[in-house]
């Protein structure tokens, strides 16, 4: 279907949906905002760290570089939309939740495990508590979204 795109005024072939599953829509733009946001903190702050000082803390910057990885994969299958982007998207909600408060309980439990913090450090706290509430309210908006 060719035509004029809503949200960005494009002309050409609509994007494909399997079941027109759209996600990034009303509150999920903003989601899909703070996830790209939490990416680039989060890629920018492991890059520097791995390549700088990874031999301080490797478990810490190791564990920011997979938070990283985990805000890009969430915001590529948000942008891209679809029920098994949805699914994925959920999934990934769901394990970095549990990875923030496995590792924001563990950095309170054992602090001399973590010589540096990490992004979900004390449930991210460095980030104003956004990486404990964010998986919570992506996993609301992707349930939903379903609907």
């Amino acid at each position: 279907m060719t035509g004029t795109d809503s949200t960005t005024g494009v002309t050409g072939d609509a994007p494909a949906t399997p079941s027109g599953t759209r996600l990034v829509r009303g509150p999920g733009l903003l989601v899909v905002w703070l996830y790209g946001v939490m990416s680039v903190g989060a890629v920018s702050r492991s890059v520097y760290q791995i390549a700088t000082e990874y031999e301080r803390a490797p478990l810490a910057y190791s564990l920011s570089a997979i938070a990283a990885v985990v805000y890009a994969f969430i915001t590529y299958t948000l942008v891209r939309g679809g029920e098994k982007a949805r699914r994925a998207a959920l999934v990934c909600c769901a394990a970095e939740l549990v990875g923030v408060l496995t590792v924001g309980t563990w950095t309170l439990a054992d602090p001399s495990a973590f010589p540096d913090a990490t992004v979900w450090s004390d449930y991210g706290m460095g980030y104003l508590f956004i990486p404990v509430l964010l998986p919570v309210t992506g996993m609301l908006w992707l349930r939903k979204a379903r609907r």
